[in-house]
């Protein structure tokens, strides 16, 4: 059973939600909250494995929240929930804002229901997902940020050790990864198997401390590994 929390100011969005979630069957809502403080307080007691975060809130936004729930993760040493973004804004400062902040994917509260209890599954199974509506404009501008930053920002000392752990072939999938290839299509251009792909995907996933694609794809950005010329 997959363990959900909701996060809306509106009771009657976190009612539609919860009709929408538990009719699956292999979804239970375990929690809901009104605020972003809430949210945090309420995801350490139950620890579930995902949030749909809504983003703006009052007494505390959701881009916040998930700052926070983050956080307290990477102090404990411990896994968080996937966080789910769920809005009706698809303006790229609330998209880049949350991915940046650590969201895992981004839905607009009009997609359809099976759609959302899809985005929920795929999140718990470690699959990171953005709205198709908004995919292509998150690669190009995660692009464009890394083009303007590239010669002013610094890696991190953790990002550098994780970035030296890579192999060439680690390294060489996450840049196609970044610039949006499936995993056939990467295998294709690199003329081995989507089996293969996977496997070191998942390996350099690991070693840089991601748990989805989606935040593999924010991470080769900061860290220079895509760029938007491609290389």
């Amino acid at each position: 059973m997959i363990s959900v929390v909701l996060v809306d100011d509106q009771a009657v969005v976190r009612a539609g939600f919860r009709v929408i979630l538990e009719s699956a069957g292999d979804i239970e809502i375990v929690g809901e909250a009104a605020t972003g403080p809430d949210a945090v307080d309420l995801v350490r007691r139950v620890k579930p494995d995902v949030v749909c975060m809504d983003v703006r809130m009052p007494g505390g936004d959701g881009l916040a929240a998930t700052r926070a729930i983050g956080a307290e993760r990477d102090d404990a040493g411990e896994d968080a929930p996937a966080i789910l973004i769920v809005t009706t804004f698809d303006l790229d400062e609330y998209v880049f804002g949350a991915l940046e902040a650590g969201a895992n994917g981004f839905v607009l509260k009009d997609t359809e229901p099976d759609d959302f209890i899809d985005a929920v599954r795929r999140l718990a199974n470690g699959q990171g997902l953005v709205d198709s509506a908004v995919t292509s404009r998150v690669i190009t501008e995660f692009a464009r940020r890394s083009q303007g930053a590239r010669s002013t920002d610094a890696i991190a000392p953790h990002d550098a050790l994780a970035l030296e752990s890579l192999t060439a072939r680690e390294r060489e999938i996450v840049r196609l990864l970044a610039q949006g290839l499936s995993n056939a299509e990467i295998a294709s251009a690199l003329f081995v198997e989507t089996s293969t792909v996977k496997s070191h995907l998942t390996r350099a996933m690991a070693k840089i401390g991601v748990r989805d694609r989606v935040q593999t794809v924010v991470w080769a950005y900061r860290n220079h590994v895509a760029s938007a010329s491609g290389n």
